[in-house]
């Protein structure tokens, strides 16, 4: 599966670089054990970000970043919605839902996950 990590990326930061990269890290946590899971993981922000720069400031974060992760819904299979308040993470999961894809809000409960080993 193609499945969409949602979660804050700028919510709750007041646009510190520090806890937004702090944000992003915390997303890119849960790519590991997805992939080990079979499946492959997706981070809105690793698409939008790059289109973002490159709009040389033609575009703001809202024209770019939900607009994308709308588009990325159209190909993944499932969302892996993380914990803390997000506006755009909450429309992942409304859109995934509208699609009838599975919402899964931990690693855990995606198919072929590996328990750690100790």
């Amino acid at each position: 599966m193609l499945i969409l990590i949602a979660g804050p990326y700028r919510s709750g930061t007041g646009g510190d670089p520090a806890l937004i990269a702090a944000n992003l890290a915390r997303l890119e946590e849960a790519a590991w054990p997805i992939f080990q899971a079979g499946h492959v993981p997706m981070i809105g922000e690793w698409v939008a970000l790059p289109v973002l720069a490159r709009a040389n400031g033609a575009a703001t974060a809202e024209d770019v970043l939900y607009p994308t992760a709308q588009r990325l819904l159209q190909h993944c299979d499932a969302v892996l919605r993380l914990p803390g308040a997000s506006t755009g993470a909450d429309q992942d999961v409304a859109i995934a839902r509208d699609r009838g894809l599975p919402v899964y809000h931990r690693i855990e409960e995606i198919p072929g996950h590996l328990a750690p080993s100790a």
